[in-house]
């Protein structure tokens, strides 16, 4: 099949999480042995932070770590319909402009390419105008990250035809080092956003840290003033970007990392995961989450990573993990093991396929099925 997939970019990680699940979902789909389009604007601004920030340079990352892959970068007035010709399955992400996801559906209606809208985000809870500004009349479906945000388009109306399509570890990169080496202190690769998750931040993660007499390093971007005088107030050292094909040898160097969900992500959408969790597991570093409810039960709670009820009970794993090498050990092999049998891109490859082997050859979803 040739299968094209409109993307905010492929290229660019700056502050765009969505892009790690999908260099690894398309680089299995091709293994597979299907023709992968991936299609991103010319001016996406995740593409245009990092290089602005580092310029070409910021790319090198991902060009070593994933040389199958070459997106087609498009302008605006680009011919949709020679963007489409020959495609048997299109996905659109919802980070594309409203006319944008417009414009494909209507090239839809005189083509028979099986066509799906790609959710990965808060905003149907947290902005769902945004959501709603989008004609998904032509669409035959949804790919939501999460049955909690499946039950939002469900109740929207889509009904059957929206199915819970979880990110994934892309497992090809994401894994522990060929050879151990020393591992001190803890790290945290995340970015700042928008002040959601700030009390928790240092609930979960700064403080317990400081408290530990742990050696805290952070990597991400979108860190204000506010936000760098508080690591600056812990002791924690603050790095700046770094791109997510470097994570598995950033992980490789610490005793441990921390999951701080965003309180989107506990309240409104609970029980699903940030992509950080899966690379974690992956990379093989122990894990401690901040509280977050497991509904579908992707993982093994206590076993695959431990969760930490407050912030003294994170300091008290934390100091558990630092001084236990069998603690540390026994996490890495549940946490390996569950990841390695349910959460990797092939897993999530294989998955679309049989979501799309489900489609008729024309859409069904009527008006009153639009977000």
């Amino acid at each position: 099949m040739r299968i094209v997939y409109f993307t905010h970019s492929l290229l660019s990680c700056w502050n765009h999480g969505n892009a790690h699940f999908l260099r690894g979902v398309l680089r299995e789909l091709g293994a597979l042995g299907h023709e992968v389009v991936a299609l991103e604007p010319l001016d996406s601004w995740s593409l245009s932070n990092l290089t602005g920030d580092h310029g070409e340079a910021g790319l090198e990352a991902f060009r070593k770590a994933y040389p199958q892959l070459h997106p087609q970068v498009y302008s605006r007035d680009a011919d949709l319909f020679s963007l489409l010709h020959g495609a048997d399955v299109v996905i659109v992400h919802e980070w594309n402009e409203p006319a944008l996801v417009a414009a494909i559906g209507l090239v839809r209606r005189g083509s028979d390419f099986k066509l799906l809208f790609h959710d990965t985000h808060h905003r149907a809870v947290s902005d769902p105008e945004a959501i709603r500004a989008f004609d998904l009349t032509d669409y035959d479906g949804v790919l939501a990250f999460g049955e909690a945000l499946s039950e939002v388009y469900r109740r929207w109306g889509w009904g059957e035809r929206v199915w819970t399509w979880h990110e994934a570890a892309d497992l090809r990169h994401f894994h522990p080092p060929a050879q151990e080496g020393e591992r001190k202190g803890l790290v945290w690769i995340g970015n700042w956003g928008d002040g959601e998750r700030t009390s928790e931040l240092e609930h979960f993660l700064f403080r317990p840290a400081e408290q530990a007499e742990l050696p805290l390093d952070i990597y991400g971007v979108r860190y204000p003033t506010e936000a760098l005088a508080m690591l600056e107030r812990h002791g924690a050292r603050y790095h700046g970007w770094a791109a997510n094909a470097a994570a598995p040898s950033i992980f490789s160097r610490y005793l441990a990392t921390v999951h701080v969900p965003r309180r989107y992500y506990t309240r409104m959408l609970p029980g699903i995961p940030t992509i950080r969790v899966f690379e974690a597991l992956a990379c093989g570093v122990p894990l401690v989450c901040a509280p977050w409810e497991d509904s579908e039960g992707l993982f093994r709670p206590g076993k695959d990573f431990l969760v930490a009820k407050d912030s003294r009970e994170m300091f008290e794993h934390l100091r558990a993990i630092a001084a236990d090498a069998d603690l540390r050990d026994a996490l890495v092999r549940s946490g390996l093991e569950t990841v390695w049998n349910r959460h990797g891109c092939a897993h999530r490859a294989r998955e679309l396929l049989a979501i799309v082997d489900t489609l008729s050859c024309s859409p069904a979803i009527s008006e009153e099925h639009v977000a």
